[in-house]
């Protein structure tokens, strides 16, 4: 049997962060990636926002993660060229009873490092942000919108210059782990058997599904995992806001906000639609046009205005939750062979919003597990 150096399983954008760590630090790095191109699934299906860090548990991973990817990642966008804008984004209570809740997110993100967040009373709101209406806002001027594509193109050029390889049309089947270190058994037109000493599950929503039948890795290694697809609509016409608008969170996600795409068209949602299936091959995402019914009632709560006709139905994307609807919001895990005892294996789970913005820090956090060189 072959013996590779470091795969990494997944070419979405936490895959490529990866690969590119990886092949900076001299590993000889192989991507197999099930789609024929890079980032097709969940790293392109997403609101493409640079969050703060503003939402997430003291010192959770994905708090973490997300302060120190933003910094990285504006930086990765200066140095390589990718369109990006630092717009901000207002938070929006549109009632009395949810100005508490904006207070809470405020010191929820001072805990966080993110200190830039201020107060917007009503009258400012009207200056700033004209179409929308609330009682009191939250400030976010470190938020900001990437070309999700050109960052993911970005990290391939730097993964492949330093010598990385991404096999594409190559969905891995099987995982083995023995005292050796890790199997991997691919399909496809042409399927092999390889052995490697390091091996990284990122492929986000078959990560668990990939290590389901690995007998040598304990229960708490194997977990469960439910898909929330989450549906976006666009909108007809020019936007009238300068920055992202959000609602305050709803369970299960953000609320239906507005984002505003580099070319400044603006697309709403998404919203939480949690999927009966586990199995990732059957996630239908089609939008359906009658989901609108329950945006316009959601976007007119803080923009009144909105034209009737003027939604109309975008793209989806589903959600990796470790947690059942109903139950608290699960960290990101990134598990080692210090953490199951499964020799050079490396499995990242759950890693939903805001992986994008995490995307270079996660990409650390592995590099540091791996090592940084082969043997």
């Amino acid at each position: 049997m072959e013996t590779a150096d470091a795969v990494v399983i997944g070419a979405g954008v936490v895959g490529l962060a990866i690969a590119r760590e990886l092949a900076m630090a001299g590993r000889e790095v192989i991507v197999l990636e099930r789609e024929s191109l890079i980032g097709s699934v969940t790293s392109s299906r997403n609101s493409e926002v640079i969050h703060a860090g503003i939402y997430y548990p003291k010192d959770s991973l994905k708090a973490l993660a997300c302060v120190r990817g933003k910094q990285l990642l504006y930086a990765f966008c200066e140095s390589h060229g990718v369109a990006h804008r630092r717009c901000g984004k207002v938070i929006v209570a549109t009632s009395e009873s949810q100005v508490a809740t904006l207070e809470g997110i405020r010191q929820k993100a001072i805990t966080n490092g993110v200190t830039d967040l201020r107060d917007v009373d009503r009258a400012e709101l009207a200056e700033l942000e004209p179409a929308v209406t609330g009682v009191k806002a939250l400030l976010s001027p470190s938020t900001g919108i990437v070309d999700s594509h050109g960052y993911m193109l970005a990290l391939e050029g730097d993964a492949e210059a330093h010598g990385a390889m991404i096999a594409f049309d190559t969905p891995v089947e099987r995982i083995t782990v023995s005292d050796d270190g890790p199997s991997i058994r691919t399909g496809g037109a042409a399927p092999f058997e390889m052995r490697c000493r390091t091996l990284v599950n990122a492929s986000g929503l078959d990560a668990p599904g990939l290590v389901r039948d690995i007998d040598r890795l304990p229960e708490t290694g194997r977990p469960q995992t439910w898909f929330a697809k989450g549906n976006y609509y666009v909108l007809a016409g020019r936007a009238p806001f300068g920055r992202l608008i959000y609602p305050v969170p709803e369970p299960g996600g953000l609320g239906v906000h507005v984002t505003i795409d580099i070319g400044g068209g603006a697309r709403f949602g998404p919203d939480v639609e949690w999927l009966e299936t586990r199995d990732p091959s059957q996630i239908d995402y089609t939008v359906d046009p009658a989901r609108a019914e329950k945006f316009y009632a959601a976007v007119r709560s803080y923009w009144p205005d909105l034209p009737d006709g003027a939604l109309l139905p975008g793209y989806s994307g589903a959600r990796p939750k470790l947690t059942a609807p109903g139950e608290e919001a699960a960290d990101f895990r990134i598990e080692g062979p210090d953490d199951h005892g499964c020799p050079g294996l490396i499995n990242l789970f759950g890693i939903e919003s805001p992986g994008l913005t995490a995307s270079l820090a996660l990409a650390g956090i592995v590099g540091s597990k791996a090592g940084s060189s082969a043997p």
